[in-house]
């Protein structure tokens, strides 16, 4: 089912929840809403779901205008973060009560609830309570409640917050696998990076209300658009600069630590503009190099086996971070190391 958010607005009293959001989300495309608490993620989820009204604006499910259809009637289903299960209802009874409001006959519920159980890998906890069951079963029951009732499109409110590290990391390929076999236009809320940059097809990145950056994780991650998206998104070098030219295709950059060249810049970048560079730790690297060249003194290292992470300043006295990959060792604290960096790993954004 394709959804198409319209110049959507929403207050609560006088406080902007949602300001003015546009987007466009393909049939069948697992969307990720990231961002800060506050940004208005959760806000507009609901509002998709139907359990608040628009202050302005149009939502469109498969071409038809549902922005004032009641939440029941908008061939959707929500799955909660605290799951919301029936506490005195099998797991069974919780999976096919929906299918009971709709009025699906007996036969038909239980050919359905039955191929759902098998579809989560749950059937043999059919007959149990909620409190019997582990966090990542309880998670399991909650996507089967859903799904059971074959909603053109599934919105996922944080689900995996409540559970273990180990348990998310699982979870996160078995929610991606469901949604894909089941052919579902899947919208799924959550803080977590590693959530949406292991999962999504998109991610919209958002902050106060606003959409701030739309892409696939690797365009997201890659090349941001703002200081707000390269920081929120991962750990990034910063650098406020000044754009001096443009030469074979990459923009020269000047900055306190020295001159860049970068080989991603927005379209319309013009010398003379006040600009800032993004460089991520792990694409700086030590040894010699004719561009890009950094001297730093090393002043923090934590070695954490497989890497070392390194915290480091320039003359100037701006702190650069780097990453080392199976270092055989580490430096010592105060040793001085040029590192370097290629052009195509530095990115250049106008906020």
């Amino acid at each position: 089912m394709e959804i198409n958010i319209q110049q959507v607005s929403k207050y609560y009293s006088d406080v902007l929840a949602l300001d003015n959001v546009s987007l466009d989300i393909a049939d069948g495309e697992l969307f990720f809403l990231l961002g800060p608490s506050g940004c208005g993620k959760t806000t507009l989820l609901r509002c998709l779901g139907g359990f608040e009204q628009l202050s302005k604006g149009k939502i469109f499910f498969a071409g038809k205008d549902v922005s004032n259809v009641p939440a029941n009637q908008r061939n959707s289903a929500m799955v909660f973060q605290g799951y919301a299960l029936w506490p005195h209802l099998t797991v069974w009874e919780n999976i096919s009560f929906g299918l009971e409001m709709q009025k699906i006959t007996k036969a038909e519920r239980t050919r359905r609830v039955t191929e759902v159980l098998e579809k989560v890998q749950i059937t043999d906890l059919a007959k149990r309570k909620p409190n019997e069951l582990s966090g990542g079963q309880q998670q399991r029951v909650a996507l089967a409640r859903t799904l059971v009732v074959a909603p053109g499109c599934l919105l996922l409110d944080e689900p995996l917050a409540n559970l273990d590290a180990k348990l998310r990391r699982d979870m996160r390929l078995e929610i991606r696998r469901l949604c894909k076999n089941s052919g579902l236009t899947g919208i799924y809320v959550t803080h977590d990076r590693q959530e949406a940059l292991s999962m999504a097809d998109r991610i919209a990145i958002m902050q106060a209300g606003k959409i701030c950056q739309v892409g696939t994780a690797t365009e997201i991650y890659r090349q941001p658009q703002s200081r707000f998206v390269a920081s929120f998104i991962g750990e990034s070098n910063i650098l406020p600069g000044k754009c001096q030219n443009i030469s074979s295709g990459e923009a020269v950059i000047d900055t306190a630590c020295g001159v860049f060249r970068a080989g991603k810049f927005p379209s319309g970048l013009q010398p003379g503009s006040s600009v800032w560079l993004s460089i991520r730790p792990e694409a700086l690297h030590s040894g010699p190099s004719q561009v890009n060249r950094l001297q730093v003194t090393l002043q923090h290292i934590d070695y954490l086996g497989e890497m070392a992470d390194n915290i480091s300043v320039t003359a100037d006295g701006t702190v650069i971070k780097f990453f080392e990959l199976n270092p055989q060792g580490t430096r010592p604290e105060g040793s001085s190391i040029e590192l370097t960096v290629n052009p195509d790993e530095v990115v250049v954004m106008l906020e």
